[in-house]
């Protein structure tokens, strides 16, 4: 009964990570809207990159996929939550294409048709293994990497913060909920020991703790705080 009662918790406290998960990347998700309003009302992407959406329409569909019941258990609220991110990135992946210039029309074209080739090589390649943990593992690892590679580019902020000793590049309010996301996916990993779901948000969630950090240090020196999500390519 004891047993009974703390797996219950437990399940509980699993679920309610996963759900706050999903919660605080529904944020993520819809902070660049304010970018594309400018873009629909300018009719042009201007100097904006669409390369990050590719890069996260890439990211969510691994991610997607590692959740699925083909190649994961019990981790549907990983699939929920990638879900919805592909479908968001695809859509501002569209509206970029609808009102950038030819050149770049063209480029994102490419990119995305790239996207959904490699996943298709994804999905079919790993299909083809038959034992279902080395299935999950090489899934599970892709999955990981793309996570781990994306949390990483704040890094290039954290450096421009660091040197202009400035926040008005990292809006407080994208930081926060990155923390909070990674923070919510990191418990909900350890409840499911699953290392391809911890170790990612691991990372972000010190990543996510080091930006705030920054954030409050630099604060009184910014002159302003951008509500813009960092989508223009400063390489």
């Amino acid at each position: 009964m004891v047993l009974s009662s703390q797996y219950s918790a437990f399940l509980i406290a699993k679920c309610a990570a996963g759900i706050a998960g999903n919660i605080f990347a529904f944020g993520l998700f819809v902070s660049p809207m304010p970018t594309f309003k400018r873009i629909i009302r300018n009719d042009s992407t201007e100097e904006f990159s669409g390369l990050p959406y590719i890069y996260a329409l890439l990211n969510c569909m691994i991610s997607m996929w590692y959740g699925s019941p083909l190649i994961s258990t019990d981790n549907i609220l990983i699939l929920t939550v990638n879900s919805a991110g592909a479908v968001f990135q695809f859509v501002y992946i569209t509206l970029f294409i609808i009102y950038a210039e030819k050149p770049k029309k063209v480029r994102m074209l490419g990119l995305l048709v790239a996207v959904f080739g490699l996943f298709a090589i994804i999905v079919v390649g790993s299909l083809q293994i038959s034992d279902h943990f080395l299935r999950q593992t090489i899934v599970g690892l892709l999955s990981c990497f793309s996570l781990i590679s994306m949390f990483a580019s704040p890094l290039f902020i954290i450096n421009l913060v660091i040197r202009t000793k400035s926040v008005e590049y990292m809006p407080f309010y994208l930081s926060l909920s990155t923390f909070l996301m990674s923070t919510c996916f990191l418990l909900y990993g350890i409840f499911n020991y699953d290392p391809y779901v911890y170790v990612p948000n691991g990372i972000g969630t010190i990543l996510g703790i080091v930006q705030l950090a920054l954030y409050f240090h630099y604060h009184r020196s910014s002159k302003e705080d951008s509500r813009e999500p960092l989508i223009v390519s400063y390489a």
